[in-house]
């Protein structure tokens, strides 16, 4: 079966699609990536994704069109990516939708505690402009087996990753940065998985604070800083990041706001430092969070992380992180080490969540999200 996995993340910035041919299940799956591709928001749409994310209030209306306005966007990137791939067909599509509101931990409201999430591009029109079948909006079904409705990308990596002579630890670095941890020898029982915290986005929002670019290219500007080491604990001392698994973050903790306080901690610091500190907030909460909540199982003998995601671009901060990692025995390698090409994966996770949604087949792992049960994901748009 041919599946093209549709996966537009956090920061916001496009959408990745990979068309995956996959066969068999659990232990005798078999997957070969035939090819991925990125393409990104127009600068209209992602500032109109942008607000949707970051207000307090907004039209029905405008929420509304921008549903229908991205389904017209991720229909369009897939049939670009098909001329550019030429795969053997077209079976299945898994798409994520762009999420712009995510909470999974209950709050009340309106008498009752309530978890909610909400990703966005209507399946429906991504399905009749393609003519084949769309699973979408994956989340809900875990959350409402009593889960965060994430992270949902630890099937394929428990599929992928998993080895029986050590343990590996899956990182990878979008907006959020979220890990799995997989034991040596592992079941999906065994697996962990959460958002250590943030991964590129107080990043991107501060280069376009202080110098009106999206993001650090290869971590030159914060190459040139230097870590405010008092800043930077006083950020690490945040609730959050002391909070066990599993948990999930997103704009809803380190968005706008968050980066605009940060900025504020930093008082009259140069740039540059405001830059090279908020690098280092990622890979040290990642780093910490190895340490507090993975490597405390012995047995597991972690002794690598497999990154991936844009922030591998980032050289500074896989040059922090990877410094951390050695002072506990963790080596730090490429996901394209092991053919999955970084950009690709999570687009590839989506398009095996959504083979297995059409073959009636649980996809998240209740050890990863917190649910109760196993269920299976997300809706079907048929043709």
């Amino acid at each position: 079966m041919i599946v093209a996995g549709v996966m537009s993340g956090t920061s916001a910035d496009g959408v990745d699609v990979a068309f995956v041919r996959l066969r068999g299940t659990g232990s005798y799956l078999s997957y070969e990536l035939l090819g991925h591709h990125h393409f990104d928001y127009p600068a209209a749409v992602r500032q109109a994704v942008l607000r949707a994310m970051n207000a307090p209030s907004i039209s029905v209306a405008e929420l509304s069109r921008l549903n229908f306005r991205l389904a017209e966007f991720y229909a369009e990137a897939v049939q670009q990516a098909r001329r550019k791939t030429r795969p053997a067909g077209l079976d299945l599509v898994g798409c994520h939708g762009q999420t712009i509101y995510h909470q999974g931990e209950a709050g009340p409201y309106l008498g009752r505690k309530i978890a909610c999430t909400w990703q966005t591009g209507e399946g429906s029109v991504v399905a009749a402009r393609l003519g084949v079948p769309v699973v979408c909006d994956f989340r809900p079904a875990d959350m409402a087996a009593g889960g965060q409705g994430a992270p949902l990308v630890p099937l394929l990596d428990f599929a992928v990753f998993r080895s029986a002579a050590w343990g590996q630890i899956v990182q990878n670095i979008g907006g959020i940065a979220n890990l799995t941890a997989i034991p040596r020898h592992a079941r999906p029982a065994d697996v962990l998985a959460f958002d250590t915290g943030p991964g590129n986005m107080v990043i991107d929002q501060l280069m376009q604070l202080l110098f009106n670019k999206p993001y650090d290219r290869d971590g030159e500007v914060a190459r040139r800083g230097t870590v405010m080491e008092r800043a930077l604990e006083e950020q690490l001392a945040a609730a959050y990041f002391r909070q066990k698994p599993p948990k999930t973050a997103g704009r809803e903790e380190f968005g706008r706001e968050y980066a605009r306080r940060f900025l504020r901690s930093c008082g009259r610091a140069p740039k540059a430092d405001v830059i090279a500190t908020a690098t280092a907030l990622t890979a040290t909460s990642i780093a910490r969070a190895v340490h507090g909540f993975v490597l405390t199982n012995e047995r597991a003998r972690y002794r690598r992380m497999i990154v991936s995601g844009g922030g591998t671009r980032n050289q500074t901060l896989i040059k922090m992180l990877a410094a951390q990692l050695t002072r506990v025995g963790i080596q730090l390698l490429d996901a394209d080490e092991y053919g999955i090409p970084s950009q690709a994966k999570e687009a590839m996770a989506f398009a095996l969540l959504a083979y297995e949604t059409w073959h009636r087949r649980p996809g998240n792992i209740p050890s990863a999200t917190g649910a109760e049960r196993p269920a299976v994901l997300g809706k079907i748009c048929y043709v």
